[in-house]
């Protein structure tokens, strides 16, 4: 330890030896302050205590100092004074301090020029013998030192910079508590059916021919404050193309999830809000979230491989059990999360209203799925916070790893004029860090649909794979039924999908995806639809 001390002082004093420049001492007379009369000097004739280089010149030779060894020689130095373990320090290390013949120090006198030029010399030799009688390690690690020293000083640099940098984005900032992030997704989508026509679950036709390929785009604007650092006021503006029949599984089938979900959210062409609450944690591990605008499919049934129509699947059919939610629009409602002690189990609650904004029953109610339309084509409903459509969402997950994660779920409630309940389960299995497997199970029963009382089933089953050729890609293949029910057409719809999500950058992705869809609306007498999607997210 005292050789790297030494090592670093020699280095900081070698830099002063080694600067360019320094090799001779020449200083201006103008950038010196006029000495003070105990500067010892001689005096020409002038007026007394002027300065000018004319009239005062400093001796040629100064007064015969002597090289001491101790401290101790130097007769007016006490231990008591301030300074007396610095020049102890200096001496025993250097060696290169002098005093003046009668062997004082005089430490209270200013320093000539002549003075300070003389010492550094002295000093300067001694520290170049020492340096010369540095053994080869010694050497190595001193450059090794010089080289830290120089990285330390350039991080010093950056790390002022960055500060610069941080103070004049608080300045510019629009807001000290809001953070500002959006998304624009781009797609452009083709395909068509076999057969002569395709036909919806009550028989009516939908079309005659295959659509036409189509450009729809959804775009989105968060705005997420938070006012103590553990709380989020969320308010999301986004606008759409056309409802979901922009892209052609959406028009072709329009009620049982087969449109990509992205498309219909929001469900319009304006720009309106999609998100509106306020989430906080009144105490350790519990959070709570209300809010006049929420998803309850935002809180429920997420699940780590098909839950993102902007990043994995987006056949609305694979990115949530279709069954658990007749409520599946913008609602008024309030949240709960409890994980304790941050273990493996978690309990989720959400209650939403599907239309609260409304003090009577007349309108249209927006929030519901389309296969609701489909089971209740007459209801309305009495609207309301506490009024139907109305729906509560239970769900348990336990998740000892990272790996696994087993949902279990149970929703109720009221749409149109009819109740349901609906069990449902959702789990997620990483195989390694390159493959996972991931399903989800419904089962319910509403009543007093236009099809009479029915319990209708749901499944969907898929494996992801992570890396796939290239690093930071996702691939994902998977299928499902949406809507097992004998009463609703005389098949069960098969919802086929296949990705794959190319980074471009990190705020850039690229993905095609094609989607199959066999007995569509539950009619065996539709033929198959095929189409293919090109999906570019733009994220910011």
């Amino acid at each position: 330890m005292k050789k790297i001390y030494l090592l670093l002082t020699k280095v900081s004093l070698l830099s002063l030896v080694t600067q360019p420049g320094l090799t001779q001492l020449t200083v201006e007379a103008q950038d010196l302050p006029p000495p003070t009369p105990q500067v010892w000097q001689e005096k020409r004739p002038g007026p007394p205590g002027s300065w000018s280089p004319g009239v005062i010149e400093a001796q040629t030779e100064p007064p015969a100092t002597e090289s001491i060894t101790s401290v101790s020689q130097l007769s007016d130095v006490q231990p008591t004074d301030w300074a007396f373990q610095a020049l102890q320090s200096f001496i025993n290390r250097y060696g290169c301090l002098a005093g003046y013949s009668d062997s004082a120090f005089q430490g209270n006198r200013a320093l000539t020029r002549y003075e300070f030029a003389a010492g550094m010399s002295a000093c300067f030799n001694k520290i170049r013998e020492q340096i010369d009688n540095l053994p080869p390690e010694d050497l190595t690690t001193l450059q090794q030192l010089q080289d830290q020293f120089g990285t330390v000083t350039n991080l010093q640099g950056r790390v002022a910079e960055l500060e610069a940098q941080t103070a004049t984005l608080k300045a510019e900032q629009f807001s000290t508590t809001t953070e500002l992030a959006g998304q624009a997704i781009f797609a452009v989508t083709g395909g068509g059916f076999s057969g002569e026509r395709i036909v919806g679950p009550t028989g009516v036709e939908v079309t005659g021919a295959d659509p036409n390929a189509t450009f729809l785009y959804r775009a989105r604007l968060d705005l997420n404050t938070s006012f103590n650092g553990s709380d989020l006021l969320k308010l999301r503006l986004h606008t759409g193309s056309d409802r979901g029949g922009d892209n052609l599984a959406g028009f072709l089938e329009p009620t049982f999830g087969s449109v990509l979900d992205f498309s219909v959210k929001p469900a319009t062409d304006a720009l309106v809000v999609g998100r509106l609450y306020y989430t906080f944690t009144p105490f350790q591990d519990f959070t709570v979230s209300l809010g006049p605008a929420i998803i309850i499919a935002d809180y429920v049934d997420r699940n780590s491989y098909a839950n993102l129509s902007f990043r994995d699947f987006t056949t609305q059919a694979l990115v949530n059990n279709y069954i658990l939610f007749p409520i599946y629009g913008p609602s008024s409602g309030a949240a709960i999360g409890w994980n304790p002690d941050g273990g493996a189990l978690t309990l989720r609650a959400v209650y939403a209203a599907g239309d609260a904004g409304s003090a009577n029953s007349q309108g249209v109610v927006r929030s519901v799925a389309p296969f609701t339309r489909l089971l209740y084509p007459d209801g309305n409903g009495k609207h309301g916070l506490l009024g139907d459509p109305y729906q509560s969402t239970i769900e348990l997950e336990y998740s000892p790893s990272p790996a696994f994660a087993l949902r279990l779920q149970y929703s109720g409630g009221q749409v149109l004029g009819g109740q349901f309940d609906v069990l449902g389960a959702n789990f997620e299995l990483a195989l390694s860090q390159q493959l996972a497997v991931f399903g989800r199970y419904g089962s319910g029963s509403y009543q007093d649909t236009a099809f009479g009382d029915i319990k209708p089933n749901y499944w969907m089953v898929g494996v992801a794979f992570q890396d796939l050729f290239v690093p930071g890609t996702l691939a994902g293949i998977a299928a499902g039924q949406p809507f097992i029910e004998g009463a609703v057409g005389n098949a069960a719809q098969t919802n086929i999908e296949a990705f794959y999500n190319y980074p471009l950058s990190t705020n850039i992705s690229i993905t095609p995806l094609v989607q199959v869809i066999l007995d569509p609306a539950n009619q065996s007498r539709n033929g198959t639809i095929v189409t293919g999607t090109l999906r570019t997210v733009f994220s910011f």
